[in-house]
């Protein structure tokens, strides 16, 4: 029933009002997304054949933004496999390009998927550049890749300090990043 549902890009089965005596199955009938539909065609039938229902429920699950349960790595490893989702981080995971260029929403999938490391480098060079009479504070650094978390935005500093492309003044949350080989 859930995989069928999912299938056709029809809400997943609602139990909300079951209790202990009775169950209660509300089965909706209009099709969400008919693009959803035809990612999941162009999966191809022989495949989607293979699928359990824990993987229909994953799909369905990123395709509404909700992220991968814990538990899921044996499901993970056989979509990723089959091309129907993308890592785009640890543990993080959206579906493929192909339902975005499907969708015409190639731009959404740029945006979840995020820019690659040296798009990420040169935008905080370009800030650091910008800012090279007074220094840029980690603060304003994380403000250019807001989707970033603290600690990815200060492995890039580390590698473009690394490769001699910044410098550091100071530690701490006072420290100031400079452009050049100071």
């Amino acid at each position: 029933m859930f995989e069928e549902c999912i299938k056709e890009s029809k809400p997943i089965p609602d139990f909300s009002d079951t209790d202990d005596y009775q169950v209660s199955l509300t089965l909706r009938g209009e099709i969400q997304d008919p693009i959803f539909l035809q990612f999941l065609e162009k999966i191809g039938r022989k495949t989607l054949a293979s699928f359990t229902t824990k993987d229909f429920l994953l799909l369905d699950s990123l395709h509404k933004g909700i992220p991968a349960p814990p538990d899921s790595a044996d499901r993970i490893t056989r979509l990723l496999d089959h091309g129907a989702i993308e890592r785009v981080g640890k543990g993080k995971y959206v579906l493929a390009k192909s339902f975005y260029a499907l969708a015409g929403k190639k731009g959404v999938y740029t945006r979840k998927k995020g820019l690659d490391r040296e798009t990420n480098k040169a935008l905080l060079l370009k800030h650091i550049q910008g800012n090279k009479k007074t220094g840029s504070r980690l603060e304003d650094l994380l403000q250019v890749l807001p989707s970033l978390t603290n600690h990815q935005v200060q492995t890039l500093l580390r590698e473009l300090k690394k490769e001699e492309a910044v410098y550091v003044i100071g530690k701490t949350r006072g420290a100031l990043w400079f452009p050049g080989n100071g």
